[in-house]
């Protein structure tokens, strides 16, 4: 008899995985299935991109590479933030990990423990809550409002440190909701953090480029009085359309780099270096891709939100950025995981329960629009048809 870590059962998983299986299963039995579940692009890497990655294995580059990634990327990585943000990031401080977690959970395992605080958004993103339970810490809620537009409130996310507290993650652009905070918000946010120095800031800020209705980025970085304890996440994966090649960065503080490198070097030694080379070209080869795409989300962004509130029962707000929907079912008289497992067993249309996300996602589902117009259409008609 095997006797795993206690630790162990404190992982959580992250769900939109589990219902891409059991949607890829009922597909596998001949059901027609649309899936608006799962979180990524349904566009092509831009070839440019795939053939930098294949002629990088072409001239040799096959071996391990440094850690914290190759410095011809880190330095594409900072003109990269210099150009959209007008900030000045020191190529030294970029760590390059296979996507967008192991940053979250380095973030996490350097600051959480028993008897630490860390808090969160919720709804967010589920690995958020997982890892910090993981690490033993006890995960506080950021709760995030329908009527806030899914934004948070400063002054209540500020009301709710204390001296236990060691790491605050926020995330906008936002999964699952769309939502997207305010510069004023964050400026309040900021403002009062100058009386909590003992606190870290996680800006999970890999939606960066998703956004809607002339609305621009503010990145933490812009904001030098905490540049001493900010954690940047950002990556290649939504934007570039890159899911599958396991790209992302962040841009740890001085103090952090090199705690950050030897978590790299412990866990996964480097990213391949094929992949790397790709990323270089993604960031400084044409991006009319990214403006397509963008482009093509908020059409579907329109017509989704749209359509989504023509259904009894359902209540949908605006989606800001990203590529989620995530409409209040209350009124159907239906909880979250019944509406989720009804909508994909009886009419094939896989959606993520707002529970997946955190107990202040009861009453909603998450919707993803990486998907074409008339695979939403066709979805928003089963469910119509469904209730």
């Amino acid at each position: 008899m095997l006797h795993p870590a206690a630790s162990l059962t404190r992982l959580g998983t992250e769900s939109a995985f589990e219902v891409l299986a059991r949607a890829q299963r009922l597909a596998a039995e001949g059901k027609d299935i649309i899936n608006l579940g799962i979180g990524q692009p349904d566009f092509r890497t831009p070839d440019h991109i795939v053939e930098a990655g294949i002629k990088a294995l072409r001239d040799g580059h096959h071996g391990y590479t440094p850690a914290n990634g190759i410095p011809a990327l880190r330095q594409a990585v900072a003109a990269d933030l210099h150009s959209r943000h007008g900030v000045e990031v020191s190529p030294d401080h970029v760590v390059v990990v296979p996507g967008g977690k192991p940053t979250m959970f380095f973030a996490v395992l350097m600051f959480g423990e028993p008897g630490a605080e860390i808090m969160y958004p919720n709804p967010g993103f589920p690995i958020y809550e997982s890892v910090i339970k993981y690490s033993g810490a006890t995960p506080i809620p950021i709760a995030l409002e329908e009527a806030n537009g899914f934004a948070f409130n400063a002054e209540a996310l500020l009301a709710q440190i204390t001296p236990r507290t060691r790491l605050i993650i926020i995330n906008s652009p936002a999964n699952p909701t769309g939502g997207v905070t305010p510069k004023a918000e964050i400026d309040r946010l900021v403002a009062g953090l100058m009386d909590h120095p003992h606190v870290a800031i996680l800006s999970d800020e890999i939606y960066s480029q998703m956004l809607y209705d002339g609305r621009e980025h503010v990145s933490l970085l812009q904001y030098p009085e905490i540049r001493d304890r900010l954690i940047m996440l950002d990556g290649w994966s939504k934007t570039y359309a890159m899911t599958g090649w396991r790209l992302g960065y962040a841009v740890w503080p001085q103090q952090l780099v090199d705690h950050a490198i030897r978590l790299c070097i412990n866990d996964h030694s480097c990213v391949n270096a094929a992949t790397q080379h790709a990323g270089i070209a993604a960031l400084t080869g044409p991006q009319d891709a990214v403006h397509e795409m963008v482009a093509a989300f908020d059409e579907r962004r329109r017509i989704i939100v749209s359509e989504l509130n023509q259904i009894p029962g359902f209540r949908c707000a605006d989606a800001a950025g990203a590529f989620y929907a995530f409409p209040n079912i209350e009124r159907t008289g239906l909880t979250a995981r019944e509406a989720q497992d009804r909508f994909l067993s009886e009419v094939g249309v896989a959606t993520v329960a707002g529970t997946s996300f955190g107990a202040w996602g009861e009453g909603y589902l998450r919707f993803s629009y990486a998907s074409s117009i008339d695979n939403i259409r066709e979805a928003i008609r089963r469910i119509k048809g469904c209730l």
